[in-house]
């Protein structure tokens, strides 16, 4: 292998995300692996920026992931292996240390998708957060319900988005759910995979970040329309916007971003952060953070915004280096981006009559509709999202009950 050989970079993705990923791997000429499941393979994956398209079967574990990159580095010399999406963030580090390979290791990357372990991170740094036990000891969590008043939330350590999460009122609804949840078969979704939170009511943000040397970067602060617990739980449009630039809240949750990141350690990547103001105390709390881009295209609204796509630029940022090719954020505009998606009746939703010259991407998924739009105004933003949610109220939407599990 000669030092002009393309550089191998392998991407481990258990859904069907990342496309603007890969694409950039391919501009920045690398070889690009793509390791995904069976389900996932006639999905519209970008084939023309993949050399290899490597499947699993449905329920392959993080050995059989090992096993497949193993078999790519037999061949390729791996320059950097990246999970594109959640369920393969610490599968990814498994794989880095099975190769020696630079990034999070598994222990690393486990902070980033196990909620209790990073609230314990960031209650550390003295980062503002609900209280919070793990749902394993009775006696702490008996003192825990005597001391912190209802509501709660029950929620799993590991899942993503609002999958799993359970609102619960009295010390009986925790002890009956812990009993049921006790009695599943599968040991990884009994209670000590739990832990048990104040509920905060409030406005939900999020921050969502590229970092390198430890630092953000690229940043774009965001306020959902909802919080999105609500919209899993009781359906609805999901709605997320720019937060208004001259806001003090937006200064304050960039320095709480910079104190979480620096808490759990990551160098280098991206990252989708959430906190939530509370309704009471006006105090802001940090929720949870992960070692991704945010998903429900919440990359399309940043880059409405920013003119950045953080898809592109942490691809940019996975092939620098430090001191020959420094990795730096160029936004080439500041303007306010928002997007607007619901589950729809119709399997593939027709949205042409939505003209306005704002709209700057339209959804393409099946039994989804979501618009994208830009303006230099925030309240222009906000007005046409409000819009666009109650005509998908009449014209589309669709309601799922809440899963219990990632599917």
């Amino acid at each position: 292998m000669t030092e002009t050989s393309p550089r191998t970079i392998v991407c481990l993705a258990s859904y069907f995300k990342g496309g603007e990923f890969l694409r950039e791997c391919r501009r920045q000429n690398c070889r690009v692996v793509l390791v995904t499941k069976e389900k996932w393979r006639t999905e519209a994956w970008p084939h023309d920026s993949i050399d290899e398209f490597v499947t699993l079967p449905n329920d392959a574990s993080p050995d059989h992931f090992i096993y497949a990159v193993t078999q790519v580095a037999r061949r390729h010399k791996v320059a950097r292996v990246v999970a594109l999406e959640e369920f393969d963030v610490i599968t990814a580090g498994l794989i880095r240390e099975h190769l020696r390979l630079p990034g999070l290791t598994s222990a690393e990357a486990r902070l980033f998708r196990d909620k209790l372990a990073m609230r314990g991170a960031a209650e550390a740094a003295r980062v503002r957060v609900p209280e919070f036990v793990h749902v394993l000891n009775y006696a702490e969590l008996d003192e825990f319900m005597r001391r912190v008043p209802p509501p709660w939330v029950l929620k799993p350590r590991t899942d993503v988005s609002a999958i799993g999460i359970k609102k619960v009122e009295d010390a009986e609804q925790v002890w009956r759910a812990i009993d049921a949840l006790d009695a599943r078969e599968r040991l990884n979704e009994q209670s000590s995979f739990y832990l048990l939170e104040r509920f905060v009511a409030g406005e939900v943000y999020h921050v969502d970040s590229i970092i390198s040397g430890g630092k953000a970067v690229f940043a774009g602060v965001s306020v959902y329309g909802r919080p999105p617990m609500n919209v899993a739980h009781d359906g609805g449009v999901f709605i997320s916007h720019s937060l208004e630039r001259t806001n003090p809240d937006r200064r304050k949750l960039l320095e709480i971003n910079r104190q979480v990141v620096k808490a759990l350690g990551l160098r280098r990547g991206a990252t989708h952060a959430e906190f939530i103001k509370s309704a009471a105390d006006g105090q802001l709390y940090f929720l949870e953070i992960a070692a991704r881009v945010g998903g429900a295209y919440i990359a399309e609204s940043l880059e409405a915004a920013s003119g950045l796509n953080i898809w592109r630029e942490w691809a940019k940022l996975e092939l620098s280096d430090d001191l020959t090719r420094p990795y730096v954020a160029e936004p080439t505009r500041e303007e306010y981006g928002g997007i607007v998606l619901s589950l729809a009746r119709q399997e593939w939703p027709d949205t042409d009559h939505y003209t306005d010259a704002e709209i700057v991407y339209r959804v393409r998924k099946a039994y989804h509709v979501g618009l994208v739009v830009r303006s230099p105004e925030l309240a222009r933003v906000r007005e046409l999202l409000q819009t666009y949610a109650c005509r998908f109220a009449d014209e589309f939407i669709a309601v799922a009950p809440p899963l219990e599990r990632a599917e």
